[in-house]
């Protein structure tokens, strides 16, 4: 049988954690973005060229096997058998992890723009020389996706536009970060 201090001590741990998931969260991080690509050797030379990254590891293969190393199924399925995997990092030290899957094996995503369905839709990079990257893109064999628009008629100097790398992935450029751009308009 409960006493009443067991009782009042159960409903005070209870009363604690419903405020726990009623408290504003603070905001986390973003560690990495995983990218999907066609050729893994190809995309570390195209985003370390083009985009300036550093290869931190890889690449390297990556296949199931028996034990905590076949864990890759719990998220990826039972079709998994073994991927090509390499990290990059970002200037502002967000990580970038490439895939190619192996098997089974990678399959572009046609068309590379599917705006109407769930799910993540780009990446941004930021540089201030908007024009120049995007040519850049384009002539490393990636494209340029729409022209460079301003991202806010007041504000001439915050300018964006769309391009995708050479694996059909988009790639979103920003004039500025994205704090200085959205945290400073005026609503």
């Amino acid at each position: 049988m409960s006493s009443i201090s067991d009782l009042i001590e159960s409903h005070s741990s209870d009363i604690a954690e419903s405020h726990k998931l009623d408290a504003k969260p603070y905001p986390r991080a973003v560690n990495h973005v995983g990218v999907g690509v066609s050729d893994i050797e190809h995309a570390i030379d195209w985003y370390t060229r083009v985009l300036g990254f550093t290869l931190l590891m890889g690449p390297f293969e990556v296949r199931v096997k028996p034990g905590y190393e076949g864990n890759q199924r719990d998220v990826l399925g039972e079709d998994f058998k073994a991927m090509l995997q390499a990290h990059l990092v970002s200037g502002n030290g967000i990580g970038i992890e490439l895939f190619q899957l192996i098997d089974p094996p990678h399959q572009k995503r046609e068309p590379s723009l599917e705006y109407w369905k769930s799910g993540f839709f780009h990446i941004c990079i930021t540089d201030p020389n908007i024009e120049e990257l995007a040519a850049k893109i384009a002539e490393s064999g990636g494209r340029q996706r729409s022209k460079i628009w301003r991202n806010n008629s007041a504000m001439k100097e915050y300018r964006l536009c769309y391009c995708e790398d050479p694996f059909g992935n988009i790639i979103e450029i920003y004039t500025h970060n994205y704090e200085t751009l959205y945290g400073g308009l005026v609503r």
